[in-house]
């Protein structure tokens, strides 16, 4: 879905724009706010299989502090950036077209907000390209957490070969069989089942505004379960990050020379055990916020109260 002003869909996304550049021979879709503020570039990363619509209700208030821009990442579920490769949808991959995309626009200083999957790409980006980025915001982050020798051993052998050999057949099956995921989904956002999706991911989706449930609803009305295979991509791109190559991880956040501010939900129940335990022993200097009645969909949950946090933030580390 593209509009010159998505103000046409709701007053609250007036002044957002969909705006499209090209990165390598591959048409990249972002959507775009100048802001009112004075401040520098959000650079908006969102979360797995998701698109750069996921953030509509944060840019508004975002843009009060400065421009904003929200690419849709490559081999998305919904967005308008094709998949130039079949590895593209991979964690790796997507910060190296994040280095591209704002080496193209120009961005320098950017502060990056990485949502959920969208934590650990962001966390890449700075590491590859740390002239393109001035501050990180990581948002209900999956990042690894702390396991047994014997957990982190299976995982370093039979996990990295099921992932390795399971990813194609599961890829080739979504292909076949997605709708009904889609379907299911969808039912997160509709009607009393707004109460489910909250058992998923925590906090209360019902607090999500009219217009982005209804959005959300039409993109997965009209997504192609073919494109659910890029989804399998990430999402054995994260595994393989957070419970495989921990050690990799974990020495990009080691390095990571950035002012970095953590935005957690307090009900949130996707977030990896121990994982913010184990961040705050690594990296004592990052700042963190709970927002205690959120949960994974914190952005959506709370649009408002999270701009103010980062304002707030942004302002003292100035």
């Amino acid at each position: 879905m593209r509009h010159v002003d998505w103000g046409a869909l709701s007053p609250r996304w007036a002044g957002i724009r969909s705006e499209e550049t090209d990165v390598h021979g591959t048409t990249v879709h972002y959507l775009r706010a100048d802001g009112s503020g004075d401040g520098p570039t959000h650079l908006l990363i969102h979360p797995l299989a998701g698109s750069a619509t996921m953030w509509l209700d944060a840019i508004g208030p975002l843009a009060g502090l400065g421009p904003v821009i929200a690419p849709d990442l490559p081999g998305t579920l919904f967005g308008h950036t094709a998949a130039p490769h079949p590895r593209a949808a991979r964690a790796e991959p997507n910060a190296r077209f994040l280095r591209a995309f704002t080496a193209r626009l120009g961005l320098d200083g950017v502060i990056a907000h990485g949502w959920s999957m969208g934590a650990l790409v962001a966390l890449m980006f700075a590491d590859l390209a740390p002239e393109r980025v001035g501050r990180l915001v990581l948002v209900t982050p999956a990042l690894p957490g702390p396991l047994p020798e014997r957990e982190a051993l299976w995982w370093r052998t039979w996990g990295r070969l099921i992932l390795s050999a399971g990813a194609p057949p599961a890829r080739a099956a979504l292909r076949l069989t997605g709708r009904p995921l889609l379907d299911y989904k969808l039912r997160m956002y509709t009607d009393q089942s707004v109460r489910a999706g909250g058992r998923l991911v925590g906090g209360d989706l019902s607090r999500l505004s009219p217009a982005m449930s209804a959005l959300l609803a039409a993109e997965l009305r009209g997504a192609r379960p073919e494109r659910l295979g890029h989804a399998v991509t990430a999402l054995a791109s994260l595994m393989t990050a957070v419970f495989v190559d921990q050690s990799r991880v974990r020495e990009m956040i080691t390095r990571l020379a950035v002012p970095t501010l953590l935005l957690l939900g307090g009900q949130d129940k996707m977030m990896i055990d121990g994982a913010i335990d184990e961040l705050a022993t690594l990296r004592p200097d990052w700042d963190r916020h709970v927002f205690e009645d959120a949960g994974h969909m914190l952005p959506l949950e709370l649009p408002g109260g999270y701009a103010e946090v980062v304002g707030r933030w942004a302002e003292r580390k100035t």
